[in-house]
């Protein structure tokens, strides 16, 4: 087996399954709003997904938690909204068998899109968070909405490497495969839902990634 020196995760729908935050932004911000305002659920719910759209996921604002709840004039802390629903993180099955066999072959980070407050969160209340040397936000530390080439760039300059000595695995067509790989990273397209013909470069789960990555 060929050694990689770094392996790069992305983290929601990757690692970790998408139900917390898709909960908190969707359910837990809108019912604190019903609460503010004392209106239905439903009507909250309209409202704040609205807004959401009228901002646009291309802007910083969008992902940043901290905002909302200060344009929404939401009661409490925001801290509190993601302590409240920790119960719904959820490691994938296959996550920590494969962490625990690829940790003693590859040094092993996380790159996301989220906000650093949810990954943190995730990892902690995941328990693998030891597995992983470095973690990186592209929206918190690089201030890039989108994981762009500047941001695997700047990652494998940070962690003192190129891209061709740099694996990375998430489950967006664009951001996780085509981006990675335009910069000569070994990438891989994680699609659990089958929604794609099976290729030499997408795996339905991170065990099958774990294979292919351990022969090469």
């Amino acid at each position: 087996m060929k050694k990689k020196k770094l392996i790069s995760f992305d983290l929601d729908s990757t690692l970790v399954d998408p139900t917390y935050t898709t909960f908190v932004w969707e359910i837990g911000i809108p019912q604190l709003y019903a609460k503010k305002y004392n209106i239905s659920i439903s009507e909250a719910k309209s409202i704040v997904i609205s807004e959401y759209k009228r901002i646009g996921d291309s802007a910083l604002e969008w992902y940043d938690i901290k905002y909302w709840f200060k344009y929404f004039r939401l009661p409490g802390r925001w801290e509190n909204l993601l302590e409240e629903h920790r119960d719904k993180i959820r490691p994938f099955p296959e996550v920590k068998e494969v962490m625990e066999d690829l940790v003693q072959y590859f040094e092993l980070i996380v790159t996301s899109n989220a906000a650093r407050e949810f990954v943190e969160v995730e990892l902690k209340e995941a328990e693998i968070e030891d597995y992983f040397t470095r973690i990186f936000s592209a929206t918190t530390d690089f201030g890039q909405v989108k994981k762009t080439p500047q941001f695997y760039r700047r990652i494998c300059e940070i962690m003192g490497t190129s891209p061709s000595n740099t694996i990375h695995v998430g489950d967006h067509y664009e951001f996780d495969y085509v981006v990675p790989k335009s910069l000569g990273m070994d990438a891989y397209y994680l699609d659990r839902d089958g929604k794609r013909p099976k290729d030499s470069f997408t795996v339905k789960n991170l065990r099958e990634f774990a294979a292919l990555i351990k022969n090469l």
